[in-house]
């Protein structure tokens, strides 16, 4: 008996996603795409709550291959090439532990790239997170989902990151994967950037995926941080990838107020007039991971 190869990878790359992963699971297992052509690949890089234990029981009994790697903490640049080394796919579907798919998510995504043979990475659409009780997972949804409303297929000079898009397996190999020492965050840019370069198309699709965003100021405060803290490695690296005179809380201000005009527009929500405030706080928590980056290389120069 020949074994089927499996024409799609999804990786799931996590760390404590403990609250969110059994939403994230069950939804790539009622993809309606046909089970015997996916592949799951899962990597838990270093979680310390039960998000592992979650994985092992799903792989037990789903009707999909899976492969379970548990590996120290060693950022997402590393963890998402164990997927792109172990891929046995022609494609891959990348789901974060707090995503969650609609059931046709993985067939038209592989129904865009088969005919797009020019495209090396299409992102989906997000979908509208619309929770009168989530009032920060709310407004965080909010610029994203006018983003892709505001914008055609075409990314433009925009770089799409891994949650909700679908990679051409020879397109992050031909330019060698993810960058593994980058263990903060913008490895997905920065390997988009070099496939986009490398001559590949990023396009957007017409398919949706849905994210939970944080749901406390709190945590909304330390995810951005790191986000901070993550892009000045990034920054040092690649000076190109974004600007520093729009990630401060006066340009924060200016987005929100933006973004909440138009948002009204479509919604009619009288919430989004906190998009501003919203967009200051982030910008703020930005600015102090940046710095404390920046503060922790220059100690450590002068030790």
């Amino acid at each position: 008996m020949i074994a089927v190869k499996p024409a799609v990878t999804v990786g799931v790359c996590v760390r404590n996603s403990a609250s969110t992963i059994r939403e994230a699971i069950e939804s790539i297992i009622n993809q309606d795409f046909s089970h015997e052509l996916m592949e799951i690949i899962f990597v838990d890089d270093g979680s310390e709550d039960d998000t592992l234990s979650i994985i092992q029981e799903y792989v037990l009994m789903m009707d999909i291959a899976a492969k379970v790697f548990h590996i120290s903490w060693q950022g997402l640049g590393a963890a998402r090439n164990f997927v792109v080394e172990n891929a046995g796919g022609k494609y891959i579907v990348w789901v974060d532990g707090d995503m969650v798919l609609p059931e046709d998510h993985v067939r038209k995504q592989v129904e865009f790239m088969e005919k797009n043979p020019k495209v090396g990475i299409a992102k989906a659409r997000y979908g509208a997170y619309n929770s009168k009780e989530d009032v920060v997972g709310f407004l965080e949804n909010i610029p994203y989902v006018i983003d892709d409303f505001r914008c055609g297929s075409d990314f433009g000079e925009k770089l799409p990151g891994t949650g909700g898009a679908v990679f051409r397996v020879n397109a992050v190999r031909q330019v060698g994967g993810f960058d593994s020492s980058l263990r903060g965050v913008g490895e997905d840019q920065e390997v988009a950037l070099r496939i986009k370069n490398a001559g590949w198309l990023i396009r957007r699709s017409d398919t949706f995926f849905y994210e939970r965003h944080r749901r406390t100021w709190g945590s909304l405060w330390k995810k951005y941080f790191w986000y901070g803290y993550g892009n000045w490695h990034l920054y040092q690296k690649n000076r190109g990838l974004f600007s520093l005179s729009k990630m401060n809380p006066l340009a924060g201000f200016v987005s929100g107020f933006l973004y909440a005009v138009e948002a009204y527009g479509l919604l009619r929500r009288k919430l989004v007039f906190l998009l501003p405030a919203h967009f200051v706080f982030k910008m703020i928590a930005w600015t102090f991971g940046f710095l404390n980056a920046q503060l922790r290389f220059s100690l450590s120069r002068i030790r």
